[in-house]
């Protein structure tokens, strides 16, 4: 008599148990480790909006970028980041949670025509004020996103740039730490007018020693990257221009 567990009928049922059972584990790990997962990403979005206006562990020399660690920013977030406010058309409101809204979902209810929430965040150093908005846009392979931080004045104080699927040593380099210094000091206005700040090539200041061309130097090899760059901020200024006016207006 042929053994039972050669027969194709056990195999099937054993390839069937193997999937419910491996898919029951795979399920029970997803939700066990869900609430990490979005810890990990809320301390993320702390640490970038806090990068953005200058609260980092950066050393002097431009190296690399150092985030607040976790286990403390929660508590300089809370210290630095005065207040949050949403933006719903001529509605802003405080909001202790706004850092949570999806930016690329809110984008996605405007272009539909419906309701949106914009997120703004207020902070203050050294007795400073700074204005940090979210940008979301599409780089050469992917989404790009970030923060900028301005200051009254529309000068540019800080910038946080990330991305999914940029090329790695090209346009991935937008998250350097060396290519986000060329914002800082660069204006965003044009006279009295919204120019945002273009990602440049040969645009004759590869030292980014000149901060009222609304222009910083191009990446080398990242030409669609550098020209998403630009169309985010260009498209963010656009998208909060009627809340930048009333701080240009205290």
């Amino acid at each position: 008599m042929a053994n039972k567990t050669d027969s194709n009928v056990y195999t099937v049922v054993f390839a069937a148990v193997m999937v419910v059972v491996v898919g029951s584990i795979l399920a029970f790990l997803a939700s066990a480790l869900r609430p990490n997962i979005k810890e990990n990403e809320r301390f993320e979005k702390q640490q970038n909006i806090l990068y953005a206006m200058g609260v980092n562990e950066n050393g002097d020399d431009a190296g690399s970028v150092n985030f607040v660690p976790t286990d403390v920013v929660e508590d300089e977030f809370a210290n630095y980041i005065k207040e949050q406010l949403v933006i719903q058309g001529d509605k802003i409101t405080e909001d202790d949670e706004a850092y949570l809204i999806d930016l690329k979902k809110q984008l996605a209810n405007i272009k539909k025509g419906e309701d949106y929430k914009l997120p703004v965040f207020i902070g203050e150093k050294d007795g400073e004020k700074f204005y940090i908005i979210p940008m979301y846009g599409k780089g050469l392979w992917d989404a790009i996103w970030g923060f900028i931080a301005l200051d009254d004045t529309m000068t540019v104080q800080g910038v946080y740039f990330d991305h999914k699927g940029e090329t790695p040593g090209l346009g991935a380099n937008i998250k350097m730490r060396y290519f986000m210094d060329d914002f800082k000091g660069e204006t965003i206005l044009n006279g009295t007018q919204y120019a945002g700040i273009s990602v440049a090539k040969g645009n004759n200041d590869p030292l980014n020693k000149t901060k009222d061309d609304n222009e910083v130097d191009a990446l080398a090899g990242a030409t669609i990257t550098g020209n998403g760059v630009s169309a985010m901020i260009s498209e963010t200024v656009k998208l909060y221009k009627p809340y930048l006016e009333t701080i240009r207006a205290k």
